[in-house]
């Protein structure tokens, strides 16, 4: 006669929420290659990098482009992130290199094509007001008359808000340099703005465009 089996319940991990890791425990095992922690960086800064490159370069499809360039680079050298707490920052870092390549480009195709460096801006706005879209196109037009370094600093500056010193971490440039390209990039298109008629009348009281305009997310 045959025994009886007796079948023992086998115990179910259940894996943890990495929602809840912290930057420094991600960037701890994104350097040391775990997969979940590649899918947990994109989640939780895909969407500010995807925000930022569309709100400096005006351009939804270009900053599809730049949102991958960026995170391939940040995977490849994951294994040299050396201060695990900073990986925002780290994040952030390759972002800006990625754009000011991209920035530099552009200027390139544009004197290249002999054509204003507006018609090769892919400006795709949720806005039904055909003519705040037109403002912000040619607000756009303006930003890319500006040097890449200039351009890069007012958009951390003005477009997401990062302190001075920020920035100055971000960039790798001095405190003081920050502030003399950040007042150059400043008064240019202020005096841009001013001179365009139909631009003029959105600037604030500090001599800026409204910032509703601005901030339109762009899509395609």
């Amino acid at each position: 006669m045959s025994k009886a089996r007796t079948h023992t319940p086998v115990p179910l991990g259940v894996a943890p929420d990495r929602r809840e890791a912290s930057h420094f425990e991600v960037g701890c095992a994104l350097a040391a290659g775990d997969e979940w922690a590649i899918a947990e960086t994109w989640r939780r800064f895909a969407p500010a990098v995807t925000m930022f490159a569309r709100r400096t370069l005006g351009s939804e499809s270009e900053a599809e482009d730049i949102v991958q360039e960026v995170f391939h680079g940040v995977f490849k050298k994951a294994k040299t992130l050396r201060a695990p707490e900073s990986l925002r920052s780290f994040v952030f870092s390759f972002a800006i290199r990625v754009l000011k390549t991209e920035l530099r480009r552009r200027r390139a195709r544009a004197w290249l094509s002999f054509r204003r460096p507006e018609t090769l801006v892919d400006l795709g706005v949720d806005v039904t007001d055909m003519e705040a879209r037109a403002l912000l196109r040619r607000f756009y037009s303006l930003l890319d008359r500006l040097a890449p370094r200039c351009r890069l600093v007012f958009a951390l500056r003005h477009l997401e808000s990062m302190t001075l010193e920020e920035i100055a971490a971000r960039m790798n440039m001095s405190l003081s340099t920050v502030q003399r390209t950040l007042r150059q990039a400043t008064d240019r298109l202020s005096r841009w703005i001013e001179a365009d008629a139909d631009l003029a009348p959105w600037l604030d009281e500090d001599g800026w465009l409204l910032r509703r305009e601005v901030d339109q997310p762009a899509t395609t």
